[in-house]
């Protein structure tokens, strides 16, 4: 039973109290006169040391920064000789023999050595200098305590657990019920009053934290944070960024929610894995890491589509070294490739929204991931409140495309103030289940968390729309002192109580973590020799985890084709990829026995095999011996990498008289290698089934620049009175105004056909017959009479037998296939004839 929204109630506090902060292991009192625990920094963090054998840290004298501990006062004895009187000999300055030294050299307390006693009093301390600071620049609040006992986090490992909120039970509210929820207030930058979903004390315990390292030089903070962080060394493998290992580590988390994205009962979200891509949209993620990722797992079965901001920071598809970049096609709004892609105009997702629809049969995307994030150097405590609007666009651009059971992850930070709290909320009744989830690949000390939610739930339009409606009021409240200062009221929040708690209980968890990891670094810009020891272990760990090749980053080879050529058919004899078609003919006809073992194509030019080498380095061979490769020049279109392709070279028409236009485009008529997949032993029908998705993968709409790449339309040869029924006579430019035999395609593009190419689909001893009885087509064994149904796999004719087999008929001067056409040679075959044939031969 759905529950209704309540009626507002009264204002209710958070529900943290004392004993909370210390479940959450945080001491933050202040007890900087405390003695420190025994023994330093925690057991796997060490000071390190050229010579790892040398004596322990126990016994090993200690100068300069002594940790808050007491020094020691040397006094006299009536022998002359002084003796050490400190808390503990542990931590003694002094040893025995450096002691005995000094009072040779006439050393009493409180005078310095020298004839008259002018020597330095106090010890001299070692330097403090850090950085490239100035000698004796001491940082404003830096050099302080914390008061934060780092040590005590939890020992660092690969695996992590997955929170969710608790299901929502509240129907999805109506337009005019959220038109009443935007609240506009005073303009409002200051974090520090947000108490409403966080304890007091944390927020004001991670804001000083932040606030320590205000003065600090950005390189000295980079290596303490470097040294601090167990999983710093994980970075980005081979791909080209950190973004793509965080998109692998929660990938992994989630069960492969985004790269084999399931329903609530696990079945995929991609019904047909042999016909449907895999479709994702990619926003404010450049240079793309997420993308590259997700390519690089699904290889050619995905198609990704990419909003981010134009500039510095945009897509950088040239550096995908793991995945092939043509499958992605960034698109930025308004003006398309030529947009700017800022996420905050309405022009900009409304287009991207369309956009994807029209690409994706108007079911939209499998899932939505969003990263954005811009500077905020100096204003760190500020950033939920400077990227509130960013936040809001995410979250819409992700209800705008993604298609219903679809999921969505994005990137927030501080999530303190009720707005947006709100925004989650509005993920909260929109989707099955949400998550706020901090993965190991970001750095501990930042805020950043990763909204994950799965299963978007139907009719969630009102919701859509009246974000849309706030980025509006956003915008148009841009530079003025008022502001939309929540989208959900605050009441209708902390009445749902599961909501509530595990909004609180999440974002003190959270603060409590990133003020131990703060005070970690603290301690280790502090201290120069701690080091993290398992980075190593834990890299290797988590690599192995999440099924990710521990190798370098490097960029793909350049090799000619010939010596590529060679690589992908792995010691198939060459010679397979000359042999020629049998020319149809009244004799070679009598082949044709089995009607159904055979699927035609119309032809359009001659046969080439296409080479694809990544991007524009395509290469085109007419299958000659010895085999030679010509680049693919004036013809612009990308194809990835080790892609190995039986093809046409086909001069598209669109229009007639001088509105006419000459299109360049690529036919595929079999495919045998796509992005390093070997399809060569499949069906022809898998193969073409195969080629249509990868050419789907592959298109780019909106680049009007680039030349199509399409697949035959096949037909069964007994079904080829089809053909006959699209072809036409029409006006071509140069063709001195006589109408000349055209093809009309599914597009209605057309082009000059010059023949049929017939194709045997079933290997001997099997052909396929057709039963009257059971009105079906079954399978029949010439040699053993067996006969069945199903697919025997010994009938599949690889590509190699369907080569060699092929027939062609020509459309050459003197063959009827039109009735307008005249002019007939008696030794030809022509329509009737041929039409004739098959009619003879099957009859079902």
């Amino acid at each position: 039973m759905k529950r209704r929204y309540p009626e507002p109630g009264p204002d209710q506090g958070p529900a943290t109290s004392r004993r909370r902060i210390e479940e959450l292991g945080l001491n933050l009192s202040s007890t900087s006169d405390e003695e420190p625990p025994d023994g330093g920094a925690r057991a796997r963090v060490r000071a390190s040391s050229d010579d790892e054998d040398s004596e322990s840290e126990e016994s090993r004298p200690v100068f300069g920064d002594m940790r808050g501990y007491s020094v020691p006062s040397l006094q006299g004895d009536s022998s002359g000789d002084l003796q050490v009187d400190t808390l503990s000999s542990k931590y003694s300055m002094y040893n025995s023999v450096s002691q005995k030294l000094m009072a040779k050299m006439g050393y009493r307390e409180g005078e310095g050595l020298g004839k008259f006693g002018q020597g330095r009093k106090e010890i001299v301390e070692a330097s403090m200098q850090r950085g490239r600071r100035g000698l004796g620049l001491k940082l404003k609040g830096f050099d302080g305590d914390l008061d934060v006992d780092w040590q005590e986090e939890i020992e660092p490992g690969a695996y992590e657990q997955v929170e969710w909120f608790p299901e929502c039970s509240l129907e999805m509210p109506q337009s005019v019920e959220l038109r009443k929820w935007m609240t506009i207030e005073q303009r409002k930058m200051e974090i520090e009053d947000e108490i409403e979903f966080c304890d007091q004390k944390l927020l004001s315990s991670v804001l000083r934290c932040k606030s320590v390292f205000d003065e600090l030089e950005g390189e000295e903070m980079r290596r303490a944070r470097t040294r601090s962080n167990p999983y710093e060394t994980i970075r980005g493998v081979f791909f080209l960024n950190r973004a793509a290992m965080k998109m692998a580590n929660m990938d992994h988390v989630f069960d492969s929610m985004f790269t084999n994205p399931r329903d609530s009962s696990g079945k995929s979200l991609v019904r047909d894995k042999d016909s449907e891509l895999l479709y994702f949209a990619d926003v404010c993620a450049g240079p793309g890491g997420f993308s590259e990722y997700v390519l690089w797992r699904r290889r050619w079965h995905a198609k990704g589509f990419g909003m981010t901001l134009k500039g510095p920071n945009d897509f950088k598809l040239e550096d995908f070294f793991a995945a092939s970049s043509e499958l992605f096609e960034p698109y930025y709004g308004e003006g398309g490739v030529d947009g700017d892609g800022d996420i905050t105009r309405p022009e900009n997702i409304s287009e991207f929204r369309r956009f994807v629809l029209e690409n994706t049969e108007r079911k939209g995307v499998h899932f939505l991931m969003a990263d954005g994030g811009f500077s905020v150097e100096g204003q760190e405590n500020l950033q939920e409140i400077l990227s509130k609007q960013l936040l809001l666009c995410q979250i819409l651009m992700g209800l705008s495309v993604i298609r219903t059971g679809g999921h969505f992850i994005c990137k927030t930070f501080d999530l303190f103030t009720p707005f947006s709290v709100g925004l989650i909320y509005l993920l909260y009744i929109c989707f099955e289940r949400v998550s706020l989830f901090k993965p190991v690949t970001s750095r501990p000390a930042n805020s950043e968390r990763y909204v994950v939610c799965r299963g978007l739930k139907a009719e969630t339009d009102p919701v859509r729309d009246y974000l849309f409606t706030v980025n509006q009021k956003l915008n148009f409240l841009r530079n003025s002192e008022q502001d939309v200062s929540s989208v959900v009221p605050l009441d209708i929040i902390k009445l749902d109580s599961g909501f509530y708690n595990f909004m609180v209980q999440s974002n003190e968890r959270h603060a409590a973590a990133q003020i131990k990891a703060l005070a970690k670094i603290h301690a280790f810009i502090r201290d120069q020799n701690l080091n993290e020891t398992c980075q190593a272990d834990i890299r290797k760990e988590c690599l192995r985890l999440w099924g990710i090749p521990d190798e370098a980053r490097i960029a793909p080879s350049t090799i000619d084709p010939k010596s590529k050529f060679y690589e992908l058919i792995q010691g198939t004899d060459p010679e397979t990829f000359s042999y020629k078609p049998t020319l149809l003919s009244a004799q070679s006809i009598e082949k044709i026995s089995h009607v159904l073992d055979y699927r035609c194509m119309v032809a359009g030019g001659q046969q080439h095999f296409l080479l694809g080498m990544g991007k524009c380095q395509i290469y085109l061979s007419d299958g000659g011996m010895p085999i030679r490769w010509k680049k693919l020049e004036s013809f612009k279109t990308e194809l990835p990498r080790d892609t190995l392709l039986l093809v046409e070279i086909i001069q598209e028409l669109k229009g007639e008289g001088k509105a006419q236009r000459r299109i360049s485009s690529i036919h595929i008529l079999d495919a045998l290698i796509l992005n390093g997949s070997d399809i060569r032993e499949q069906h022809f029908n898998q193969r073409i089934q195969m080629a249509e998705k990868f050419v789907k993968a592959v298109s780019k709409r909106s680049r009007s620049d680039m030349n199509p790449i399409r697949v035959k339309e096949v037909y069964r040869l007994e079904e080829m009175e089809r053909i006959f029924v699209r072809l036409e006579m029409k006006i071509t430019k140069g063709s001195c105004g006589m109408p000349r035999l055209s093809y009309t395609g599914r597009d209605d593009r057309h082009f000059l056909p010059t023949g049929l190419h017939i194709i045997k689909t079933v290997n001997d001893p099997w052909t396929m017959a057709f039963s009257r009885n059971s009105n079906r087509k079954y399978f029949y064994n010439t040699r053993s009479k067996d006969s069945t149904y199903d697919l025997p796999p010994d009938s599949i004719t690889p590509f190699h037998v369907c080569h060699f087999e092929r027939l062609f008929w020509p459309w050459e001067d003197g063959v009827l296939v039109h009735d307008s056409q005249t002019r007939r040679n008696a030794e030809k075959l022509s329509k009737e004839e041929v039409l004739n044939f098959i009619q003879d031969h099957y009859q079902p």
